[in-house]
């Protein structure tokens, strides 16, 4: 038996209330995170107009939190495994409020990048944590729709992100807008500290060393069916990120010229429509056997709505392509569980880490270019949405169709990777 193999096992009960509130705590972090996830989208406007920014650095603003969050899954997993949810999430999480309070005070952009770096490593663990926790606490057959509802109940901090923050912006500034989110980041963590109590692991288990740990991370990689997963994980969220979170904001003021509480009015609606299709999604989960079509055929939908927001035929045609954008979004709940299945569960918080590494190097991806095109498309006096929007569906295409064609988990069973580590 390997190490990691021991360590990892946990009795799975039926879920308790103790688990059911632990749970919710831990989704206060994810709540925080999916705001911050999503300001750029409201303070894109305020930002540019203050700090002079291009969109090109707008697009490094909002890029800038992902990169940090994603570089830092693989640790985060590491940390998971050895020492636990709890103390992986109250080590990072004070990085959460130091980097809002720092993007409050800045007064340049380098500045501001550095505060979301520092945020994005505070909400590295954020959501980790949770499925984490889902995966070991929970019934195997309850994955997906736990996994949904804490995807919705996160959602909260999207909805934050709208009308509310705009509201506050016009009223005040886009600094009194970190300067509110760094004080519910400090709740959050007050309240796990306090609250939130995780079941110690088997006694006597043996405690794998952080290299034995680095070396099952390699082996992920070499499974010949991770990279046709991470493949679609690259492309996915950060299409709906890319739109609701950056893009949002600049295309109805600018192309439609819609006025800021407008905008943070049709964000509020957005994020609602996409918190609904979560667990909707998650209820109707096929199984293994359907799963991977469904979310081929939903990633194709996605990269369809978003060549007809790349024609710009109307304002109601755009809103109307952006609510089935978040309808169909609730699709990608589905790769969680894919993930889950696909690996043994002695590994599966760095299968998750390195999942959710994927979904957002893929966003700080997306939005870095796309805020390159449409600096490019500007300078040739070029409406940018267009190529903004036509470039993340062709990623979209292109994410389906490395996911179609590269290797698949064989017969729906978790592979163990190789080589295992012998204790």
């Amino acid at each position: 038996m390997t190490a990691a193999s021991s360590s990892a096992q946990t009795t799975q009960t039926a879920p308790t209330g103790g688990s059911w509130a632990a749970l919710l705590l831990l989704t206060t972090g994810f709540a925080m995170s999916q705001a911050f996830r999503t300001i750029a989208a409201i303070m894109a406007e305020p930002l540019q107009a203050e700090l002079h920014l291009s969109p090109q650095q707008l697009g490094v603003f909002a890029a800038a939190y992902h990169f940090a969050f994603g570089a830092l899954q693989l640790f985060m997993g590491i940390g998971i495994d050895m020492h636990g949810v709890r103390r992986t999430i109250l080590a990072a999480a004070p990085l959460m409020v130091a980097g809002a309070v720092m993007s409050a005070l800045a007064s340049n952009f380098s500045w501001l990048v550095i505060g979301q770096i520092l945020i994005g490593i505070g909400c590295a663990p954020a959501f980790l944590v949770c499925t984490v926790y889902i995966a070991r606490h929970f019934p195997p057959a309850r994955y997906t729709m736990v996994s949904s509802i804490i995807l919705a109940v996160g959602g909260v901090g999207m909805l934050a992100t709208g009308t509310p923050l705009a509201w506050l912006i016009e009223v005040s500034s886009w600094r009194m807008g970190f300067w509110v989110l760094a004080g519910c980041a400090a709740l959050s963590w007050g309240a796990i500290a306090l609250w939130m109590r995780e079941p110690p692991p088997p006694a006597g288990a043996p405690r794998e060393s952080l290299r034995e740990a680095v070396r099952t991370f390699g082996a992920l990689f070499r499974l010949p069916h991770t990279l046709g997963i991470m493949a679609l994980a690259l492309v996915t969220y950060a299409s709906f990120v890319a739109l609701r979170g950056l893009w949002l904001g600049p295309l109805m003021m600018q192309r439609h010229g819609w006025s800021l509480v407008a905008t943070g009015n049709l964000a509020v609606v957005l994020t609602v429509v996409a918190l609904v299709s979560l667990p909707l999604f998650g209820r109707l989960d096929p199984g293994p056997r359907q799963r991977r079509q469904w979310m081929l055929v939903g990633t194709v939908v996605s990269a369809a709505l978003f060549a007809l927001l790349a024609l710009g035929v109307s304002a109601p045609m755009d809103v109307v392509a952006m609510l089935l954008v978040c309808a169909a979004s609730g699709y990608a709940t589905l790769q969680y569980p894919d993930v889950k299945d696909a690996y043994e569960p002695a590994v599966i918080g760095r299968a998750m880490a390195l999942f959710t590494m994927a979904l957002f190097m893929g966003v700080a991806l997306v939005q870095w270019l796309t805020g390159a095109i449409a600096s490019i498309a500007q300078a040739h006096g070029i409406d940018p949405f267009g190529p903004v929007f036509g470039c993340i569906a062709v990623l979209l295409a292109l994410g389906a169709l490395a996911f179609r064609e590269l290797p698949q988990p064989v017969g729906g069973k978790r592979p163990e990777p190789e080589p295992r580590l012998e204790t």
